[in-house]
Formats: structure tokens, sequence, C-alpha cells
């Protein structure tokens, strides 16, 4: 993750437009994706089930023939939106990951670790109470 694909107190009124917005977030430095092709990526990974976690995160991930690398964003919402959690509670908390087409094992990999990163309180209350995108980047990428 760069601190460029870091967006703080997003306004996004549905998982819909959280998707969107990640899509652009994402592809801003990569002229390689289309911010289409990703947001329908995710869009039809979410149609298998939906990547809400629970405790209001999300963690909608693809994987793309044009993507070269991983390449992760993460978004924290003004509001908590509808995402069809596994709790039924809104979801906050946006992680978006991307890896190319044939890596299977860095995909589950890096979700696994994602999720035991994210089943960690203290980690979750840092990431939200970041007030900028600077702080909302350190906080994402600290290992304390």
């Amino acid at each position: 993750m760069s601190q460029h694909r870091t967006a703080c107190d997003v306004e996004a009124q549905s998982k819909k437009r959280a998707l969107q917005i990640l899509s652009q977030l994402i592809t801003e430095d990569l002229p390689e994706l289309d911010p289409d092709e990703v947001f329908m990526s995710m869009t039809a990974r979410e149609r298998l089930g939906s990547t809400g976690l629970g405790k209001g995160v999300a963690i909608p991930h693809c994987r793309l023939k044009s993507c070269t690398q991983a390449v992760a964003a993460l978004m924290q919402l003004h509001n908590g939106i509808d995402y069809d959690a596994i709790d039924g509670e809104p979801v906050d908390l946006v992680f978006a990951l991307m890896v190319p087409e044939d890596s299977h094992d860095t995909h589950l990999q890096v979700l696994a670790a994602l999720v035991e990163r994210l089943n960690q309180p203290d980690y979750l209350q840092a990431i939200r109470a970041a007030k900028d995108q600077e702080a909302l980047y350190q906080a994402a990428i600290s290992l304390d």
C-alpha cells in the first residue's frame, strides 16, 4: 500500500459507490489498469459473497489479468454503509486488494495476513482515529 492509495473521511452512500471510488483510487497512478475493469472485477467477486468481514471492515479483492503486482488501497468512510457484512453491521473501513490473475498463493497469503491484522482491536482503533490521509497511511502500516 502507498500513501496515495489511502483516503480518509470519504463520503460514499453505498457499497457500489465505495467500490467505484476505490477503483479510481487504485488505478490513479497505474495506467495499465482500467478503473472500470477493476470495478467490474470487484463487483463480480462481491456477487459470489460479501467481503464484509464484520466489525465495520470489508476487504474487496480480485485477481486481474492486467495487474502485474499486488496492489492495496484503504478507505476510511465518513459514515458506515450497508455492505452485507457477515455481522450485519455497517462498514466504515474498506481495504482493497488486487493481484495478478495467476497469483493464487500470493492472493491468499496477503488476505490471510490482512485479516489477522484486522482482528486486532488496537489496529482498527488507530485506523478509525486517523484524521487525514497521512495519519491513515501511518496507522495502516504500523506494526505496533
